[in-house]
């Protein structure tokens, strides 16, 4: 009798549904092979994978906060230059005093304020992006668009368009010191990851942006607070953006404004290769890292094999459209 039972459940077992859920983690592992092949084994040494998830991780953390966006069937352009305002801002608090100012040779503040700081505009300018589309009903691929361009000019106004150096050492530790043997980018990806991770699955604010994507008339039927909801969303896409801009400030040591130029395509593609669909209501935090992994891969892999620059973005910019296709086609 147990063993009828057992070959029931076996029987019963989603395969398609197991292999469409966790495909995303085969193509990565894929990829790792073809590219250590490729390389001669080069790609596998414990330290160039190790730098391409350091490499990565300001990328993922981002991400995690742009799966929430397109889970609610939005996007989020600007988190590339809120990455900017905060790195500039963050460094501006985290400078040494020079000495060779007579006048004023400045304050040493405490590292942690640096860091508030730089959360804090992160969050802000987030929040300001979601009572735009809340408040206003502004579209936002519209409002995002706009925060885009004037986020920037704020990094440069803020920076007097010059990168910011000669930070505390405390500070540059955050990206560039080791914890355990493990870069602190990576132990600080890891923290995101799970907590929105638990924030997504586990809570009523997770379950609410899930109703939100899958059916926004539905959701406000069922007396969900939406304007509440988005705003919060779109602010916690900003703080992430924050976080991911201190931590490219302090990897380089310098608050440069034109930092996340760019990056705000790379998030949008790990968190679409991961599984997140624009149409809205489906999307996992794990997918996007591991969507972000990939990229993260195939970079390191096509400098290690010595392909242009230029192809680089040729190659991502067709992953991207292979993702969208792949999605449009799974959600049909």
């Amino acid at each position: 009798m147990s063993n009828t039972a057992t070959e029931a459940r076996t029987s019963t077992f989603d395969w398609g549904g197991f292999i469409k859920k966790y495909a995303i983690v085969g193509i990565l592992l894929l990829f790792v092979i073809l590219l250590s092949v490729l390389t001669g084994g080069t790609f596998l040494q414990p330290q160039n994978l190790i730098n391409v998830i350091r490499q990565v991780s300001a990328i993922a953390i981002i991400a995690t906060g742009m799966t929430f966006v397109i889970i609610i069937n939005g996007i989020d352009l600007s988190v590339g230059s809120i990455v900017a305002v905060s790195a500039v801002v963050s460094a501006s608090l985290a400078q040494m005093p020079d000495a060779s100012v007579i006048m004023y040779p400045g304050l040493q503040l405490p590292v942690f304020v640096a860091i508030l700081a730089g959360l804090a505009v992160g969050a802000l300018l987030g929040l300001v992006n979601g009572a735009l589309v809340a408040g206003f009903n502004i579209a936002p691929f519209i409002a995002t668009l706009g925060m885009m361009t004037a986020a920037r000019g704020l990094a440069l106004i803020y920076s007097g368009g010059r990168p910011i150096s000669k930070l505390n050492p405390a500070f540059n530790w955050i990206g560039q010191g080791d914890l355990l043997w493990i870069p602190v980018p990576i132990w600080i990806l890891a923290i995101v990851a799970v907590a929105a991770h638990v924030v997504l699955n586990f809570t009523r604010f997770g379950r609410h942006t899930y109703a939100l994507g899958g059916n926004e008339q539905a959701a406000r039927v069922s007396g969900i607070s939406l304007n509440k909801l988005k705003i919060g969303i779109f602010a916690l896409s900003g703080l992430l953006a924050g976080l991911a801009g201190m931590l490219l400030a302090a990897r380089i040591g310098s608050g440069n404004p034109q930092l996340g130029t760019g990056i705000e395509l790379d998030a949008i593609a790990s968190t679409v290769i991961g599984g997140t669909s624009f149409n809205g209501g489906i999307g996992t935090i794990w997918g996007a890292v591991v969507g972000a992994l990939i990229i993260g891969v195939i970079n390191n892999g096509m400098d290690l094999i010595n392909i242009s620059p230029f192809m680089q973005q040729v190659v991502k910019g067709v992953i991207i459209v292979l993702a969208i296709i792949i999605d449009e086609r799974k959600n049909r």
